[in-house]
Parts: structure tokens; C-alpha cells; sequence
């Protein structure tokens, strides 16, 4: 059909007369819908990920080398902060404020956690969980014992702390049969190769960190109160090839580790 003044209705310009509703009135409700809308996505994009870190996993980077081989300086991780229940420690600045935990989970010999320092409860520690509690911890000429009876711990290769640095790096099995190594950066000749026996209280964890001549653990801060846990390290996410530790033949991002799972 075609119009009095020649245009067909096909090609007529749509929604161009303020009288139809179109295009005239429609650009500003159409772009406080959209930021309306912008707005929502965001705050329920914030929402969920403040879920996701207050009950389920919060990241964490490594500074120190405190867990070399196992975690190295520029090395981003997630924790899971279901592994072993909720603290107070679980909320960002300790915002819910009870006591103990609540849907506690048992800690396993081996596992690598994050805790509050016990002497300093703004400093996360992460270290490996090696006295469960009622159990007798000492370290003898560099040989961790266990409830009077030395663990395992088998020589391999150097580990290169360092461009040039090679260090004595060993396979520790605790006696879950957890497999994990340690280095000695003095041999076992260092300050903290030989301890007093630490006999672990209720309600309380004695961590040690993978690299044992230079790790500021149990021996140092005490034993680590069950409330004290956020959570267990799972799996690496990023990795920087950053520090004084770092391999200038390396590339800046350590690709080799990333989505790798922490044993």
C-alpha cells in the first residue's frame, strides 16, 4: 500500500512522531533502564563474591619463603574456608565476633593451612600442620619425631633455593602417609634443628614450614589455636616470578604453576 505523500508503509521511518512512542521520548527511560540495570549486575556481582570469600574461598599470596619448595615467593593460592568450619577469623576483620567454631571439620596431619598468628592475630600465617593435638612434636638434629618415633625422610635431589644456591632437599612422609618435601638451607646444624619436646594441648595445632631453617612456626610462635584456622590451601591460581629467590631465565609469570594443587 503506499502513502498520499509516495513512501510505502515498509519504508516508512518507524517510531519517529513523539505521538507514536517512538525514538522522540524513549532515550532517556532507555538509558536509566540501562544504568538502573548496570547498577544491579554490579551490586549483585559484589554480593556473590563477597559470598564466595566469606564461605567458600579466599585468596592468598606468598611473601616469604617460609614453604619453599612447596610455595614460592609470587605464588597466589585459594583457600577453602569450609575445610575446617567458620571462626570469627573467617570474617573479613573479624566482624562476627563468637567463640570456637562452628561446623567444625577435623584437621589432617599434612594439611597446609592458613591461620592467624597467634602472637599477632593481624599477620595470616601458612604452614603445614604436622602435631595433631595430645601428640609429642621434636625436632632432633633435624629430624622431625612424632610421639617419640623419628619420621621418614629421604634424601633427593638439590633443590636451587636460589640462582646458584642449591640446598639439601629431602621427601618427608608423615605417618599418614602424607608425601611432601622440606629443605634444609643449613643442614641440620641449624638454630631450630634441635628443639625441646612440644607436647600438643586440646584444641591446638603445631605447624612447621616446608623450608625448616628459615621458617617462623611453632617452635617460635607456639602452638596454633583451632580457632585460630581459615582455612586449607587447595590449588594455585597465579604465580609471579618476583624476589630475590626469583630465575632470570624464566619468564615473569611462573605458567608452569598455575592450577596446580597444593600437597
Amino acid at each position: 500500500m503506499t502513502s498520499d505523500n509516495g513512501n510505502t508503509e515498509a519504508g516508512k521511518p518507524v517510531g519517529t512522531a513523539a505521538g507514536e512512542g517512538g525514538a522522540a521520548a524513549a532515550p532517556g527511560p532507555l538509558r536509566r533502564w540501562i544504568w538502573n540495570d548496570t547498577i544491579q549486575t554490579i551490586f549483585y556481582a559484589i554480593l556473590i563474591a563477597l559470598f564466595v570469600r566469606i564461605v567458600a574461598f579466599q585468596p592468598f599470596n606468598i611473601p616469604s619463603s617460609s614453604m619453599y619448595p612447596t610455595l614460592l615467593i609470587g605464588d597466589y593460592l585459594f583457600v577453602s574456608k569450609y575445610s575446617y568450619g567458620y571462626s570469627r577469623y573467617s570474617f573479613p576483620f573479624g566482624l562476627v565476633p563468637f567463640k570456637g567454631r562452628i561446623w567444625e571439620s577435623p584437621v589432617e596431619r599434612g594439611d597446609v593451612a592458613v591461620f592467624r598468628n597467634p602472637q599477632d592475630l593481624s599477620q595470616d600465617y601458612i604452614k603445614r600442620i604436622v602435631g595433631l593435638p595430645g601428640d609429642r612434636i621434636q625436632v632432633k638434629n633435624g629430624i622431625l619425631h612424632i610421639n617419640g618415633e623419628p619420621v621418614r625422610r629421604q634424601r633427593i635431589e638439590d633443590y636451587e633455593l636460589r640462582p646458584g644456591r642449591l640446598v639439601p632437599q629431602y621427601l618427608e612422609t608423615l605417618p599418614n602417609g602424607r608425601v611432601h618435601r622440606i629443605v634444609e638451607e643449613k643442614g641440620d646444624s641449624g638454630y631450630s634443628d634441635t628443639t625441646r619436646e612440644f607436647v600438643v594441648p586440646e584444641g591446638h595445632y603445631f605447624a612447621m614450614g616446608d623450608n625448616r631453617d628459615n621458617s617462623a612456626d611453632s617452635r617460635a610462635i607456639g602452638y596454633i589455636p583451632a580457632e585460630n584456622l581459615i582455612g586449607r590451601a587447595e590449588i594455585l591460581f597465579f604465580s609471579l616470578n618476583v624476589g630475590r629467590n626469583r630465575d632470570p631465565d624464566s619468564f615473569f609469570i611462573r605458567f608452569g604453576r598455575i592450577f596446580d594443587g597444593i600437597e
